[in-house]
């Protein structure tokens, strides 16, 4: 299983910064998402922002979610001297 996040805060450029269990940083960029279903939402950057950490992954207000998974691997890792 991979570390989950344990902190995130949103960039105006629609991505993600975050850290994980293990103390892992990195990016994720949610831009691809924005188009589909309920991540349209995610389009306006006031919403965007109100991101949070919810059971180890992250959600915004209205249930938008991403796999925790999702984001360790899809991330660009930003401090890759732990773990």
């Amino acid at each position: 299983m991979n570390p989950r996040v344990v902190s995130v805060s949103a960039r105006n450029d629609y991505t993600l910064e975050l850290t994980f269990a293990n103390g892992e940083t990195g990016i994720f960029d949610c831009s691809h998402l924005l188009g589909f279903g309920v991540f349209r939402e995610l389009g306006d950057k006031n919403y965007f922002r109100r991101v949070r950490v919810e059971g180890g992954t992250v959600a915004w207000p209205n249930d938008q979610d991403i796999c925790p998974d999702t984001l360790y691997e899809d991330s660009v890792k930003t401090d890759t001297s732990r773990g």
